[in-house]
């Protein structure tokens, strides 16, 4: 392994702080009129704190892209086992939000295991997928056990419920798998008994059937299961060409749930139009361009894996929010990378894309 360091990729970098920096004003655009009612009584409160969590994301983002990203491979089952802790410890101790147990908090901020607990599977399951390259063609000894790693930490979540957060873990550990050589004949095999496990999840829990009924009709329950889906429809539609202007949203005065959150695309589709949209999918594409890149060119399968992983996981997030937002999928609680207000969730996708740099800096 080559272990002379070059530039970091600078495209990942520019993409990315171009999607945080638009973040940043969408969340003071967005929150601003709940912010400045009470217990807030300040419009700057949400953008304050996201700008407290885009800092220490930049921290991170430069300490990690500065560490050999071989060193995670030496604690990737400590950082995995840490992953484990926090999710159990969440159930017996977590702060219930929206229904789901998901927050640890401390003092005036809380984390969500969930979030850390995506990057711990990443890193370990890369590093069990390079030690056992040979074995991931072979059933038993090798497709079972590498999708045993992230199963474990499903469970824990769906345990909270947070299907969403659930859903992006399992499909990045998919990806990653396939990639290192996994049979499509067993896949297609196990694909249906996930399926029909999916199936069993949704109608465990009445709240999910109604999202899903909700989903293809929204307007047979337009002020229970179908609100969120419509109201996002309403941001979106009149957005035009160009938008209605920055700041000038209708929908986020009090219409559309938490626009500043999951639902910040229908907010930036409304006040910048289909030319701020696409710039922002048109971002996305270009880092997820430099990202595949970086995981062909990466020296080793470890730093493949890893650089897959991280990239994968950004990009089901991606689809899923938008899709989401845009009435495709279901109504699920999954933020969109960078932009969506939230510090766990911002600041481990910054680390993630640090990692990701520092892989780029050893790419061939």
């Amino acid at each position: 392994m080559s272990k002379v360091r070059s530039a970091p990729d600078f495209v990942i970098i520019f993409a990315t702080l171009f999607l945080l920096g638009i973040g940043i004003v969408m969340v003071y655009s967005a929150s601003a009129i709940v912010a400045q009612k009470p217990p807030f009584s300040d419009p700057y409160f949400f953008a304050k704190r996201q700008l407290i969590f885009a800092l220490l994301g930049i921290t991170s983002m430069y300490i990690t892209m500065n560490i050999d990203y071989w060193v995670w491979k030496q604690w990737a089952k400590v950082g995995f086992i840490a992953s484990l802790g926090l999710l159990v410890l969440v159930l017996l101790i977590g702060i219930e939000v929206n229904g789901s147990k998901s927050w640890l908090g401390f003092g005036a901020f809380g984390i969500q295991p969930g979030e850390f607990a995506k990057l711990g599977v990443v890193a370990f399951l890369a590093k069990w997928l390079s030690d056992n390259q040979k074995q991931v063609v072979l059933f038993r000894k090798g497709l079972v056990p590498a999708l045993g790693i992230p199963s474990v930490c499903f469970g824990l979540i769906m345990l909270q419920p947070d299907l969403g957060t659930g859903t992006v873990l399992m499909g990045t550990a998919v990806i990653m798998i396939f990639a290192s050589g996994a049979r499509v004949s067993h896949f297609a095999g196990l694909g249906m008994l996930g399926v029909a496990g999916f199936v069993g999840l949704v109608l465990s829990a009445p709240y999910r059937v109604k999202r899903i009924t909700s989903f293809l009709d929204p307007w047979s329950d337009p002020l229970n299961t179908g609100y969120q889906i419509i109201q996002s429809l309403y941001a979106i539609g009149p957005g035009g060409l160009l938008g209605l202007g920055l700041g000038q949203s209708r929908q986020k005065h009090l219409y559309l749930p938490e626009p500043y959150n999951d639902f910040i695309f229908s907010i930036v589709a409304e006040e910048l139009g289909f030319i701020g949209g696409t710039l922002i999918l048109l971002l996305f594409l270009l880092l997820l361009w430099r990202g595949m890149r970086t995981a062909i060119t990466a020296p080793d399968l470890f730093g493949s894996l890893l650089a897959l992983g991280i990239i994968g996981m950004i990009a089901i997030q991606v689809v899923i929010n938008i899709g989401v937002v845009t009435g495709m999928f279901p109504v699920t609680g999954i933020t969109l990378p960078f932009l969506s207000y939230g510090g766990s969730s911002l600041t481990l996708m910054l680390t993630g894309v640090g990692v990701l740099l520092n892989i780029s800096r050893f790419s061939r």
